[in-house]
């Protein structure tokens, strides 16, 4: 497996996860661009791996400790294509299902830039 899809995989199957939170520091630079698309409204924020903890953690605190399944992964040299399954519960107990993918550009070693699609709808209609 190349370096970089192998840098992918395991920042999912460590931190996308919830399971070693802490190693985002080992997979993410400082400073992460975020690309993403809510409403088909694209906009650009930045991440750092403190950052990506606390969005992890708030998802945990939304779904429990959910399970990850990585569906697909591609690498094309520095960019890594993954498609994922999210499946978390509610508080009253209620299954939720997320399906996302996105792109991730590694650049010496650590994830760096990212462009990311998540059917949001998908998640509301199920979390009420």
């Amino acid at each position: 497996m190349d370096q970089a899809k192998r840098i992918v995989t395991d920042f999912f199957e460590d931190v996308r996860s919830g399971k070693n939170l802490s190693a985002a520091y080992e997979f993410m630079h400082e400073r992460v661009i975020a690309h993403q698309v809510q409403s088909e409204n694209e906009y650009t924020i930045e991440r750092s791996p403190k950052d990506y903890i606390a969005h992890v953690k708030e998802m945990q605190e939304l779904y429990g400790e959910f399970q990850l399944e990585i569906q697909e992964i591609v690498a094309d040299e520095n960019k890594v294509y993954v498609r994922w399954k999210q499946i978390g519960h509610t508080a009253a107990g209620k299954q939720v299902i997320q399906i996302a993918s996105a792109v991730y550009l590694v650049a010496q070693g650590k994830i760096s830039e990212y462009w990311i699609q998540i059917d949001r709808k998908g998640l509301e209609l199920q979390s009420n």
